[in-house]
């Protein structure tokens, strides 16, 4: 996962935050026990906490106090006086109010989800019927500008890391740190970007643009990792929704209607809140291990709209190196019934694990919302996005600019961020550990001295039953991420064979505006061309299939392949791209024991063993609510939840270059993920094709078997390669990832924060007799071509996923068809990985 290796080498930086009043502490009742989501102010004030799981908490302010309040239902309040401005690890004991135990429900374990017996319940139903009259929804348009601050920061700074060798010879950064005012850890902030932008959008046309005016971040500007990582925290939401989106995973939102099933919710307190008469409740979860979060919010007694919320994910929630998410909404009341947002912040501790101790790094992302505009309709046309927008002088503004478009000045130490970097890149020993850092994040060395990349790196040993072991190397050239022309190659070996493999390839952006791209190339290499039903022509790729060291059976039913191709390509509207591609290409058995054979009358033994032919192909892609970034000829996606339709017509002709076969096939794809609310995340993906025309074995549709341990979605992973052959196909893969849902309701194992995985595929062809007829030559080594026409191939699996974070493993099964020869009835994949 890039974005964990790339946090994992953010460690250099420098701010500081004068802060006036810090506290932190543990609450207890009178037995010793801590009492948790207890209310922790600022007497006086609304500036405060909650209580952890553990009774412990920690509250900072930029403003001098001198008394802080502690309550809670059922017990006496207490107030303390703060001596100093900093007060770390206090002890507090609350007593249990004896006039009151009659009288209030204590808010521990489970609450009342009737509104006739829970209060809460009753002013939750009320936000629910009026959420939509709150916010920008009750305008036919809006307009407001909008300002984003995202800082990391190394934290967790202790004097071991301070005299590691590490920061050997950097030891500067640590003349000064701060202190967290969420969590009261240490930090050094070491990467801030800003952001200006204007928001426009019309309810009516259910449509939104934002137009960026000014773009600054401190000195990373170059890399497009980075940047992509920085955007992973720009996850734009809505707190009245069912569910709350964060790093891929959806948490259910205590505002949400399913909210009662998944939290406690206690009616608190209630005060004057900006004039304004609001109800305190605090929310908890009911189960542990679930995707939810726990804090309190202050609602509005008459229009029932949200004035504060803060959430805490629970340190239990299943999701993977994020040891913390904390988020504060403040909206701002513009008349007696109008409530819009003006501040959100948001903290994330990524982490390796989710110890008190262990050492993260923090991403932060402030955004202020102001200027709003309402009822002032625009064209159509202005909604409707530019495929290419880069404008180089929004990430050149000057300082005069940001002086007047931020909505908060930078302070002391904010500033000092763009100063400590500016130092740091003078430093070799950063220089050398932020390289290695970019390389394992994007898999290439670079070379910027001649821009040039050396990689993948991870490519570099391969092996199959025809090769053995392979060695590979390649590059490309690399100005910058913009680059509107790019090169790439690869020169292997295999040992086995004792044969030089390589690939050449060049791309060209000649319109920005339509991302008009000239691409061609030329690969000479070994391939598994039954990896996949539906096919596009990429000259440099290469297929997994042909490169596991250990697989159930002989994977010698390679191809090798030499390969032309010139294309053109066009994205006349976002996301959709239409795309015209030529190929020359011969193909003919990689391995003695593997037949490509067909009858060819010509030939002068009537069998040909190579096949030569020209194929042209139109194919049309949409990728709807796709994110990219960058304005290259070469880009890199944003986000993986948005779906993917191909469709594509080749069409094969004897008339150019003295090929072998005219045809024409059709094909098309559609793959959807599908969030389904808190029950996790679904994957649907349909092919269907056909092929006009008589064709070879080699030109064929293969059914994408899988003889590898690894589990490759869109294969099947109980057939072996080119046990079913069609020339008509139709394929449904579904594959649920339940996130944790299940298994945590089991007791012994919702500890291990294991994900249940469901997968269900299957496949049903033709092939015709004429087809079979072609490819049957008396070879000794070819086999029967068997197509799933009698009743559609079915497969099931059940599957285990995070294990120790990065392992899942698949039982897998076989359906039917169990009396073909050496079918595989069951069997077990396995894949590694990074994911939240």
């Amino acid at each position: 996962m890039k974005n964990l290796l790339l946090a994992l080498f953010f460690f250099s930086g420098l701010t500081v935050t004068l802060s006036q009043t810090k506290v932190s502490g543990h609450v207890y009742d009178e037995t010793g026990e801590p009492v948790a989501f207890a209310n922790v102010l600022f007497k006086g004030t609304t500036e405060g906490t909650i209580t952890n799981e553990n009774g412990k908490f920690y509250l900072e302010s930029e403003n001098t106090w001198t008394e802080l309040e502690i309550s809670f239902l059922g017990y006496e309040s207490i107030v303390i006086n703060l001596i100093k401005k900093v007060n770390y690890d206090l002890k507090f004991t609350l007593k249990e109010e004896a006039e009151a135990l009659d009288a209030v429900v204590i808010a521990a374990g489970k609450q009342s989800k009737k509104a006739s017996e829970n209060p809460a319940i009753a002013i939750l139903k009320k936000i629910w019927e009026r959420k939509r009259k709150n916010g920008l929804k009750q305008f036919n348009q809006y307009q407001y500008d909008k300002y984003e601050k995202v800082e990391f920061d190394l934290n967790t700074i202790d004097s071991a890391l301070i005299k590691s060798r590490l920061f050997r010879g950097m030891e500067f950064v640590f003349n000064e740190v701060d202190t967290s005012r969420v969590t009261g850890k240490t930090y050094l902030p070491i990467f801030l970007n800003e952001a200006v932008s204007t928001v426009y959008g019309d309810n009516t046309l259910n449509k939104e643009k934002t137009d960026l005016r000014g773009n600054k971040n401190s000195g990373f500007s170059d890399n497009q990792v980075i940047i992509d990582f920085v955007g992973d925290l720009y996850s734009d939401f809505n707190v009245y929704d069912n569910y709350l989106k964060f790093f891929d995973k959806s948490f259910v939102s205590p505002l949400g209607k399913g909210g009662v099933q998944s939290y406690n919710y206690v009616l608190s307190d209630s005060a004057y809140v900006d004039d304004k008469w609001c109800y305190n409740i605090i929310y908890y979860p009911r189960r542990k291990n679930e995707l939810t979060f726990k804090g309190d919010f202050w609602v509005n007694d008459s229009t029932y709209a949200i004035k504060e919320i803060n959430l805490q994910a629970s340190k239990s929630a299943n999701i993977n190196w994020v040891k913390e998410i904390y988020i504060e909404q403040e909206f701002e009341v513009l008349n007696d019934s109008l409530f819009l947002i003006k501040r959100d912040y948001m903290l994330s501790d990524f982490a390796l694990n989710k110890k008190e101790k262990s050492r993260g790094v923090y991403g932060k992302r402030t955004t202020l919302y102001d200027n709003y505009v309402f009822d002032k309709p625009k064209d159509k046309e202005f909604y409707d996005q530019e495929v290419y927008s880069f404008d180089e002088d929004i990430y050149d503004r000057d300082d005069s600019f940001w002086e007047q478009n931020r909505f908060e000045a930078l302070n002391k130490d904010e500033k000092g961020v763009y100063k400590m970097l500016d130092t740091l890149k003078t430093v070799k020993k950063f220089k050398r550990l932020y390289n290695i850092g970019s390389i394992l994040a994007s898999g290439y060395i670079e070379f910027p001295s001649i821009n040039f990349d050396y990689g993948p790196i991870f490519s570099t040993v391969g092996f199959n039953d025809v090769e053995g072991f392979r060695l590979r190397a390649g590059g490309r050239t690399y100005f910058s991420r913009n680059d509107l022309w790019r090169l790439e190659g690869f020169l292997a070996y295999g040992f086995r064979d004792d044969k030089f493999k390589y690939g050449i390839s060049g791309k060209w952006l000649i319109d920005k505006k339509s991302r008009f791209i000239i691409s061609g190339g030329n690969r000479r290499d070994v391939e598994q061309i039954g990896a996949s039903l539906t096919t596009s022509t990429d000259v440099l790729g290469r297929s997994l299939a042909s490169s596991a060291v250990v697989g159930t059976g002989a994977n010698d039913k390679l191809t090798t392949i030499n390969l032309t191709v010139l294309s053109l390509e066009l994205e006349p509207a976002r996301n959709f791209i239409v795309r015209w591609s030529n190929n020359y290409r011969t193909l003919e058995s990689a391995s003695p024991t593997f037949s490509l054979d067909y009858n060819d009358p010509e030939a002068t033994s009537g069998v040909a063993s190579e096949i030569k032919q020209f194929e042209t192909s139109l194919s049309l892609s949409y990728f709807p609510k796709r994110k990219m970034t960058g304005y290259g000829v070469e880009r890199k996606t944003a986000n993986d939840d948005f779906a993917r339709l191909y469709a594509q017509i080749s069409r094969g002709d004897r008339n150019w270059f003295k090929s072998d076969f005219d045809y024409t096939k059709l094909q098309f794809s559609y793959l959807q993920p599908w969030q389904v609310g808190g029950f996790g995340r679904l994957y649907t993906t349909l092919e269907v094709g056909k092929t006009f025309g008589d064709v070879p074995l080699g030109l064929l549709s293969v059914v994408p078997g899988n003889q590898t341990f690894f589990s490759i979605y869109n294969t099947f992973p109980q057939l072996d390669f080119y046990e079913f052959v069609t020339d008509t196909y139709s394929s449904m893969h579904i594959e649920h990832n339940f996130n944790g849902r299940i298994f945590s309701r089991i007791p012994f194992l919702k500890k291990y924060n294991l994900r249940a995985i469901l997968g269900l595929r299957g496949v049903w062809g033709e092939l015709s007799q004429d087809n079979i007829n072609l490819s049957t030559t008396g070879n000794p080594v070819e086999f029967p071509l068997i197509a799933p026409s009698d009743k559609i191939y079915y497969e099931y699996s059940l599957g285990i996923g995070n294990i120790f974070k990065v392992l899942r493993i698949d039982f897998n099964f076989r359906g039917n068809y169990l009396d073909s020869p050496g079918a595989r009835k069951f069997g077990i994949t396995g894949s590694f990985g990074f994911s939240f």
